[in-house]
């Protein structure tokens, strides 16, 4: 399948050759950026590449990027944990995502700071992925230290489409995908009991998406609603000592009793012409999450589960001004609005999912405006330069509801408000060698807002102790060399050194209610991607990632950041045969990572081969995939902490682990009309 790209080079460069509409024809990677990018980080997707990977969730789509991780250690509905340059994102704290224009990472949020939920995303309505790692582009600026991902859905499609999937362990998964005139919609229905021998996951999702595109004013407008709603129950990470003791098994539980519920729905827009580029949107979302890490430690009664609350609306937007005065500048001019009413945003302890009492229950009015304008000049033959710069504003206010908590702590003194700024510098100078070579020396400032939460406080919830606010905003500035090679419309690689330093990584952590002091950070790494099409049927893939990181000051604990990935290699092997037949095979290594500061604990390597094999037979296709085709019992996610089992007496510092899924069989049916 071949997808038409809208303006795509357009979608991955902040100015950079994007004055002009643009169609360009993506098939996979098979796109040439030189002469266009903006650093040799960045890289754009179609849909051909995303058809024929198999993938286990929806968050998945993210390892599209090259060397980023995206692993699981809750329910199917809980949003990813991604991992990236070093960085444990959590599940989203510097690395921004856009679906349509819209922002997926959430501000000040129930769970975490950033937290970003692709599970609304449907893969099969993706039109492309364009990724931009680093923080040199100055369209994008909250949570982009590590970088960001752009994403299109379909706005037309080649056939309508009807598919069932059936797996083990109760998988079913239906997908409609309706093509009529300017108007497309896709609906998708997935129900899973799985693998885990003490609970039934009882995964319950319902996804849509409505998109009308049509010629307007010069432009071309694309109206889109998306609606999603999702309920599970959860098997979290477990003790390693409860394996070991034979109280339950690798796939077994401690609390059954844990899961979650949410929903997204959003209208937008976006409209554009050569000159011009208007984005607006608005999202409703709720989420319910219920998860207990520690079992007995803090309530050796009741136990420690803990419920997390957010229900929000999200408006906002963007308008984009592309101006191209001669042949040797460029420059685009952008204004970005948004504006967070969390209505709702709580953390409770719980037992059994009934509420015992408030540990924060807030409302918080987050709103956000930023500038920011790039150039490109063209020096010589050869060279050109790229300097931008934006400045962001943010205004918040955090209002108590709950009065006091369960341990009697007046919370409404923890109530306040405030704003804060940031600027941010950007530029990259590029010299290319032909018309298959370029290469990059590119810097910028970046930075991630902090939750507002962490801002205002001044009492800690637990014991109503006096505690100390955090910055509202931490700066976060990144430097890289990089080339990019496109020869001959068979090779498209780049290779990558890089540096990135953050002022602190202090964040406000959702799962207890106050915030975690850190310190500064640095990190440096390599990367290299490549891939090779051997001839139209026959392509090669192959990403490696390295990233060395460490504190950068000095601490009794020692200088390891938990949880900072050092190795990530991905590698596949994809046919698009002429007879119909297609399938791809991949690999997946998730390198060691330190648990603690001192380096003493680490996690073991995970390793995991997927495969899917199709036939399309015009009107009818059919489609297998084995996940974990080795069976590994690798971990999907690895921790170090404090817990307490039920019968022991205090405290025990343990690995807590989530298993990567056994292997399963899925069987897809699907009729194109």
């Amino acid at each position: 399948m071949k997808a038409v790209i809208w303006a795509a080079v357009g979608a991955i460069s902040a100015g950079a050759g994007a004055a002009e509409l643009e169609v360009v024809e993506v098939k996979g990677r098979k796109i040439n950026l030189v002469g266009d990018a903006v650093s040799s980080a960045q890289g754009v997707v179609g849909q051909e590449a995303i058809a024929i990977r198999p993938i286990l969730r929806s968050g998945e789509v993210l390892e599209l990027v090259p060397g980023m991780v995206a692993t699981q250690h809750s329910g199917t509905g809980k949003a990813n944990q991604y991992f990236l340059r070093g960085f444990n994102l959590d599940h989203g704290t510097d690395f921004a995502t856009f679906i349509d224009g819209m922002p997926v990472n959430m501000r000040s949020h129930g769970h975490g700071q950033g937290y970003t939920d692709l599970n609304f995303l449907i893969p099969e309505a993706v039109e492309q992925l364009a990724y931009k790692k680093g923080a040199y582009y100055a369209d994008v600026g909250d949570f982009s230290g590590a970088g960001s991902a752009h994403i299109q859905t379909l706005s037309k499609l080649e056939h309508n489409r009807l598919q069932l999937t059936f797996g083990e362990d109760d998988y079913q998964r239906a997908l409609l995908m309706h093509n009529s005139g300017p108007a497309l919609l896709a609906l998708e229905y997935n129900t899973y009991a799985g693998p885990w021998q003490d609970i039934e996951e009882e995964l319950d999702k319902l996804n849509g998406l409505f998109k009308y595109s049509t010629e307007l004013g010069g432009g071309q407008l694309k109206v889109g609603l998306m609606g999603y709603d999702n309920s599970w129950n959860s098997a979290d990470q477990i003790p390693a000592r409860a394996v070991e003791q034979g109280l339950i098994s690798e796939l077994g539980s401690i609390d059954k009793t844990v899961g979650g519920k949410s929903s997204r729905y959003s209208a937008n827009m976006q409209w554009k012409n050569q000159n011009w580029q208007l984005a607006a949107y608005a999202i409703d979302y709720e989420m319910q999450l219920w998860s207990n890490f520690t079992y007995f430690l803090d309530n050796p009664v009741q136990g420690d589960q803990f419920e997390q609350l957010d229900r929000r609306q999200i408006y906002g937007g963007e308008l984009v001004y592309h101006n191209h005065p001669n042949s040797q500048f460029e420059q685009q001019f952008g204004l970005q609005l948004r504006y967070d009413n969390i209505d709702e945003v709580g953390l409770f302890q719980s037992r059994a999912r009934q509420r015992l009492g408030a540990v924060r229950y807030d409302s918080v009015d987050e709103l956000s405006a930023a500038l920011f304008w790039q150039g490109t000049f063209k020096l010589a033959d050869k060279w050109r330069a790229i300097v931008g710069g934006r400045y962001d504003y943010f205004d918040f206010e955090v209002k108590d509801r709950a009065g006091s908590n369960v341990n009697g702590v007046n919370l409404a003194a923890n109530n306040g408000s405030g704003d804060d700024g940031i600027g941010s510098l950007k530029g990259s100078i590029i010299y290319q060698l032909n018309s298959e070579w370029e290469l990059y020396a590119s810097a910028g400032q970046g930075y991630h807002s902090n939750d507002a939460r962490g801002v205002t406080i001044k009492q800690d919830p637990a014991d109503g102790s006096q505690v100390d606010g955090v910055d509202p905003l931490v700066r976060s500035t990144g430097f890289e060399l990089g080339a990019r090679a496109y020869i001959s419309d068979r090779l498209n690689a780049s290779a990558s050194i890089w540096s990135l330093q953050l002022d602190s990584e202090l964040l406000f952590v959702g799962d207890a209610g106050n915030t975690e002091a850190s310190l500064g950070s640095k990190r440096k790494g390599f990367e290299l991607t490549g891939y090779y099409y051997f001839n139209d049927e026959w392509s090669l893939d192959l990403e490696y990632a390295y990233t060395d990181a460490e504190f950068d000051e000095y601490s009794a604990d020692g200088d390891h950041i938990p949880g900072a990935i050092k190795e990530v290699i991905q590698a596949g092997l994809n046919a698009q045969l002429g007879n119909g037949w297609s399938g791809s095979l991949r690999w997946r290594y998730f390198g060691p990572r330190p648990l603690v500061e001192d380096g003493s604990v680490e996690s073991s390597s995970s390793s995991v081969w997927n495969l899917r094999m199709a036939y399309d037979g015009g009107d009818w296709n059919v489609m297998v995939d084995m996940l974990n085709l080795t069976d590994r019992a690798a971990h999907d996610i690895t921790y170090f902490y404090a817990s307490r089992l039920a019968g022991e007496t205090q405290e025990v510092e343990d690995i807590h682990f989530h298993l990567i899924e056994p292997r399963t069989l899925r069987l897809s049916l699907g009729y194109e009309f």
